[in-house]
This record gives C-alpha cells, sequence and structure tokens, in this order.
C-alpha cells in the first residue's frame, strides 16, 4: 500500500471516531479534544470542524401529562478546532478547542404559556505535546498537557403567570491534566494509544432570579447570589488502529468515563430552602467504537463505523444506552487542503425514571441524526 492511500486512511479514521462519538454520548459527553493532530506528517499542521445533532425522543409517561407525547431534545452545535507545530524532530505541541460537555432540554407544555429551557456547555481548551523515540520497528510517544475548561449553566422557567419567571446562570472555570502513552508503525498504519483526562469538580457561581413574591419582595423578580456545585468524569481511552489489507483500514477504540462521581447538580443561594437539587446518581459509562476505512485512490478515501455508547442511569434520569452507525469521508483538493464530511444516525433506547422526585417518568425510543464537516491544511 503507498504511503499517500494511507495518510488518506488516516485522516478520515481520526475525523470518524470524532463523529460517531457525539451522536449522544451517556452522561453530559459531547467532542473530544483533537489531540490526534500529533501524529500528523507536517511542520504545521491546522484542522477545524463543526458538528450538527438532532436528537429526538419524546415522553410515553410523565407526572405532567401535558408533556406526554412531546419531545424535549433540542438540537445543538459541537465546534472542534487543532493546531499543531513541530519544535524538533522528535518534539512536537498540540493546541485544541472543542465544547466537550453539555446538555440542552425545552419542556414546553401545549396548553399552557409556560415553559422551562435550560442549557449546559463545558468548552475545553488545551495544550497537548508528545515526544517520540524510535524503539524497535516503530516509534514510541509519551503524551502529556493541561487545559482549562469554561462551564457555563442557563435554566428558564416561564410561569403560565404574565411576567412571571425563575431564571438560575451559573459560569465556572476549572484546570487539568492529560498524560497518555502510544506505539506506531507508520508503514503499515499501525498505532496504539491509551490517554488519561482528569475530571474536574465545579463550584460555579451565578445569580438565581425568582419572583419578588417567593421572598416576600414586593418587586417583580428579586436576582439572588447563587453556587452550583457538581462533577464531571476522569476518562481513560484506549485507541488502536492497523493497516489490514492494500487500501484497507480497521481502527477502534474503548472508553471508560467516571460518571458514578456526579451524584447531583445542587444549587444554593443565601437564603434557606431557595434554590434546587437535580439528583442523577449516575455510574460510569463505557464507550466503544469499532470501524474500517477504504482509500479508493491518493484522494478519496471513506470508512463507516459503529458505536455503543452504554446508559449512565440508574433509575433517577434518562440517560440510557444509545447505538451509533457513521459513515464520513475525506477529499484532498489541489490547494493542498482537506476536506471532510460524514453523517451519524443513534439510535436511542427508551427509559425509566424509577426513583427520586421524578419517579413515573418514561420516553420511547429515538434517535438522533448527526452531521460534520471539517476542513485541514499542513505545511
Amino acid at each position: 500500500m503507498s504511503n499517500l492511500r494511507m495518510k488518506a486512511l488516516l485522516g478520515a479514521g481520526c475525523f470518524s471516531l470524532a463523529l460517531a462519538s457525539v451522536a449522544h454520548a451517556g452522561g453530559f459527553s459531547r467532542g473530544n479534544a483533537d489531540t490526534d493532530i500529533l501524529f500528523e506528517d507536517g511542520n504545521f499542521n491546522m484542522r477545524a470542524g463543526v458538528t450538527y445533532v438532532s436528537p429526538k425522543r419524546e415522553f410515553t409517561k410523565n407526572p405532567n401529562p401535558a408533556l406526554v407525547g412531546t419531545s424535549y431534545t433540542d438540537d445543538y452545535v459541537i465546534p472542534s478546532a487543532a493546531i499543531k507545530l513541530n519544535l524538533t524532530d522528535n518534539i512536537r505541541c498540540a493546541a485544541t478547542m472543542v465544547d466537550n460537555n453539555g446538555g440542552s432540554a425545552t419542556y414546553a407544555y401545549p396548553k399552557l404559556s409556560g415553559k422551562l429551557e435550560e442549557e449546559f456547555t463545558t468548552n475545553e481548551k488545551a495544550l497537548t505535546c508528545g515526544v517520540k523515540f524510535n524503539v524497535g520497528q516503530g516509534q514510541l510517544w509519551l503524551l502529556g498537557g493541561g487545559y482549562m475548561e469554561n462551564f457555563d449553566y442557563d435554566r428558564l422557567n416561564a410561569l403560565p403567570i404574565p411576567g412571571a419567571f425563575a431564571r438560575l446562570t451559573l459560569d465556572g472555570e476549572e484546570f487539568g491534566y492529560r498524560a497518555g502513552i502510544a506505539y506506531a508503525i507508520p508503514e503499515i498504519a499501525l498505532r496504539a494509544q491509551l490517554m488519561y483526562r482528569s475530571g474536574t469538580s465545579y463550584g460555579a457561581s451565578g445569580s438565581l432570579t425568582v419572583p419578588g413574591a417567593l421572598i416576600g419582595s414586593p418587586a417583580a423578580s428579586v436576582a439572588l447570589p447563587a453556587i452550583g456545585t457538581g462533577n464531571l468524569p476522569q476518562t481513560v481511552e484506549l485507541k488502536l488502529q492497523s493497516g489490514i489489507a492494500p487500501g484497507w483500514l480497521a481502527f477502534g477504540s474503548v472508553k471508560w468515563s467516571d460518571w458514578s462521581v456526579q451524584k447531583e447538580l445542587l444549587v444554593t443561594t443565601s437564603i434557606p430552602g431557595i434554590g434546587s437539587q437535580d439528583v442523577y446518581n449516575w455510574k460510569d459509562g463505557w464507550t466503544v467504537t469499532g470501524g474500517v476505512g477504504h482509500a479508493f485512490n491518493d484522494k478519496v478515501s471513506g470508512l463507516v463505523s459503529l458505536t455503543w455508547d452504554q446508559g449512565v442511569l440508574t433509575g433517577y434520569d434518562l440517560s440510557s444506552d444509545t447505538y451509533t452507525l457513521a459513515v464520513g469521508g475525506s477529499f484532498k483538493d489541489a490547494m493542498g487542503g482537506e476536506l471532510r464530511a460524514g453523517v451519524g444516525v443513534s439510535y436511542l433506547t427508551s427509559a425509566d425514571i424509577t426513583k427520586g422526585s421524578d419517579a413515573g417518568t418514561s420516553v420511547d425510543s429515538g434517535y438522533a441524526i448527526a452531521g460534520s464537516v471539517g476542513y485541514a491544511v499542513k505545511w
């Protein structure tokens, strides 16, 4: 197999794994930092992309009968970008950006004017470096770096009373690190990589705006200082890929996410009894992906992958198993760049809440459609 064909496959394979992982992952998982750019040829590389995800899931049971038959899941967009620079022949670093966690839901009451909108995202900006050593027939890589994660949360409850609403806004910032090891034999597109990413714990600050009458104030609304506490998981991911025949590449990954650390999102204010508690009590999650890619020629390659994401629910929420089929491809243009695109379809299994204040809530099986496009250049 020519090196040109193998390089085309490698680029497309990384893109497919990114697409497959965002179609509706367990917990709040969305995108992953594009640290695979460290292994790309070229002294200076840039690539960026955006993924659009549209999930649909309807209530079959709900303590509020007005929500039965409605879908609460919102569409969302995941941006991603990466820049890699070779510092020496054996040392290179990559700056990455991605929306790595998030959630968005709207609970609309068809027969009333009330509506609850809830959205949060975390955005990771990171610097990861790799040091390469020649070992045996291939290359041993030591990987590591740090990241900054920004947290934003917004919940608006428009009450079915003219002018009445409650709103919670929170933001925070935390820091963490990742460390890993990899071994690669570029001539046969073989690479095995193990990467650890630390988790984060938040004490995000903001405000909770409530109707004045709720706290005995004559004002229409009052903004109270608020603190929200919660946890996001550490992860360990193993990635494998290898050429298996001329023009063919097999790839896969297994990822463990420590979602059991997220017991609840607890919001407190300066007034006792004024706040909120969202209980999750999740279990740890596993995500498994496998796929194959094929280089049709030196410019065009395509691939297909299948992902299973284990739900993390334990009876307190609706985060169930998902299965995602993704197809993608890449095209190298005359300007030296590479256009990448893909689509994914997810099957979302049904779920029931059997514990806590929302017990008696059920959702039917649903689906999610994801589309992604990106562009890469190198010098």
